[in-house]
């Protein structure tokens, strides 16, 4: 390889080894809840809502809730969840928010529990990061960075910026 082919190469290197260079997030706490893998997708041109997605654990001995999430960029936000009856696919706010059990887990992912952030004043783009503000009932609220993956994204994407 030589000229233009080599430069690109070595860039196509570059990029890969510090994508690979990124680490995870250390998790974030609030009370005896551990917040992990916080992500949403890039919206598409004229998008005016979002959805977020995490994991989140309780260590404690008492149930939480989460109750509200808010961005900066988005009128307003719902904790929603979609499911499938009788072959069609409903999406609906959570009434009283998510429970999140003692000593349990509960992930909000693509197809089940999540955020939808509405009327969005702007788009969301690959490799940002988005300050969420989460609020539990018990815990209280915390703000934590949202990393943004691509378009099409099934999860958080390595070396994805957070």
């Amino acid at each position: 390889m030589t000229g233009p082919r080599l430069l690109a190469a070595a860039s196509l290197a570059a990029f890969a080894l510090a994508g690979a260079a990124v680490a995870e997030p250390a998790p974030v706490k609030v009370g005896t809840l551990t917040i992990e893998s916080p992500w949403m997708r890039a919206t598409p041109g004229g998008a005016t809502v979002a959805g977020g997605y995490l994991r989140i654990t309780n260590g404690g001995a008492e149930p939480d809730r989460l109750v509200a999430a808010s961005i900066p960029l988005a009128a307003r936000g719902e904790v929603h969840e979609m499911s499938v009856e009788a072959g069609i696919m409903k999406m609906r706010p959570v009434e009283g928010g998510i429970a999140i059990p003692p000593g349990g887990t509960v992930e909000l992912k693509p197809g089940g529990y999540h955020l939808m952030f509405m009327d969005l004043s702007a788009g969301l783009k690959e490799g940002e990061t988005v300050p969420t503000r989460l609020t539990f009932e018990r815990a209280g609220s915390v703000t934590v960075p949202f990393a943004v993956g691509s378009l099409g994204a099934r999860g958080p994407e390595p070396g994805q910026a957070r």
